[in-house]
């Protein structure tokens, strides 16, 4: 996670919401975005660009995880990022 971009700020009383969507399957890694918005105004709070996930197997060896795309269920789970 190279930097957490803070566009604005939340205050107590706040409702937010927070987006997650993958943006990239290696064949060990899966890479996600992610943004934090204001429920009322969808004013983004803070953006991650680039998350990344390693599976890692026995021994700290990193493992293929088969993955080539979200699974119907997970994607429309998820709240839709801009």
């Amino acid at each position: 996670m190279p930097e957490i971009d803070f566009v604005s700020s939340a205050h107590e009383g706040d409702i937010i919401e927070m987006g997650i969507r993958a943006t990239h399957f290696g064949r060990t890694s899966i890479t996600l975005r992610c943004e934090v918005r204001n429920v009322i105004t969808h004013k983004s709070i803070l953006t991650i660009d680039r998350i990344v996930f390693v599976n890692m197997g026995a021994g700290d060896m990193p493992l293929p995880h088969g993955r080539t795309e979200p699974i119907a269920d997970e994607a429309s789970a998820l709240t839709p990022l801009e």
